[in-house]
């Protein structure tokens, strides 16, 4: 029987794994190798690995918990799970049944692309949803945000370090008066209408294309759809989540354990609103942490 069983191996799963290897604890890493951020060219603001391809950091992170004889990587999905603390029990795809003490969910989350010609073939390169990560790379160009909901107020005053022109895309969705006066004074155009078609180039966004026909062009364009987990397994868990504007998310304490004892979780899974790696590495690296210590006799 395993200590740990972290299912999802991205930048979550394979924080966690690293501090219980150090540990010395015996995990087994579950992945299917299609993290969330695989669409992005580069990973940005990651101390270290500045600008390097994500897929290339993962490459390069498996090969360094490849000298901790504890730590088992396997290429395969998890299908169900059951059990209790000290005794989780998780059939794999594979199947293959494997049993663990603790259990840490970093499976991650999928973005739901908007039935919009263009968005998920740009999606990751000029569509994207974080100006932490891409941002200074597209400083001082012409800026676009697809209107969501009220935090996209936020963005907007946050787009402000980064660009000063921004044009903001209503996208149907019915912007207040003061919201807009707002924008006014900030000589943030708003187009109404709803977007019909990105049209692009191998990704790379020509302009944004309206129902009514009217056309607008931006160098990048800031989107954020809702997500959802990529796996049901905490449905079948009965784990606590709470509903957030982005998208469903697993209820945590500040350990990263979940309302089930011995069962925590790390990454945008736990967290969607956050799209950062230094984050999921973070989370992660404390679930792993949380999940060592409370095995402590």
């Amino acid at each position: 029987m395993d200590d740990v069983i972290t299912i999802g191996g991205s930048f979550a799963g394979l924080a966690a794994a690293l501090q219980l290897g150090r540990a010395r604890r015996k995990v087994t890493v579950l992945d299917t190798g299609l993290p969330r951020n695989r669409f992005a060219g580069h990973s940005h603001g990651l101390l270290g690995h500045d600008h390097k391809p994500p897929l290339d950091i993962l490459a390069e992170a498996r090969q360094q918990l490849a000298r901790y004889p504890t730590i088992r990587l396997v290429n395969a999905r998890a299908d169900s799970i059951s059990g209790t603390i000290d005794d989780f029990s998780v059939l794999t795809g594979d199947g293959e049944r494997l049993g663990a003490r603790r259990l840490i969910l970093s499976y991650g989350v999928a973005d739901q692309m908007p039935d919009v010609p263009g968005f998920a073939e740009s999606w990751g390169t000029s569509i994207v949803p974080c100006p932490y990560c891409d941002g200074f790379e597209v400083a001082d160009q012409h800026w676009g945000l697809v209107w969501s909901g009220p935090p996209s107020h936020n963005y907007v005053r946050l787009y402000h370090d980064w660009t000063e022109t921004l044009t903001v895309f209503a996208d149907g969705h019915d912007i207040s008066p003061d919201i807009r006066a707002d924008l006014a004074r900030r000589n943030i155009p708003v187009v109404d209408g709803r977007i019909a078609e990105i049209a692009h180039h191998r990704g790379h966004i020509t302009t944004v294309n309206l129902e009514s026909g009217r056309n607008a062009a931006v160098d990048i364009l800031f989107a954020h759809p809702r997500n959802k987990p990529s796996a049901s397994l905490h449905d079948s868990l009965g784990l606590a989540t709470v509903n957030t504007p982005f998208g469903i998310a697993l209820k945590v304490d500040e350990r990263r354990e979940t309302s089930t004892p011995g069962i925590y979780a790390a990454g945008d899974l736990a967290n969607p609103a956050m799209a950062s790696v230094t984050t999921a590495i973070s989370q992660g690296a404390t679930a792993g942490i949380s999940a060592q210590q409370s095995m402590l006799v």
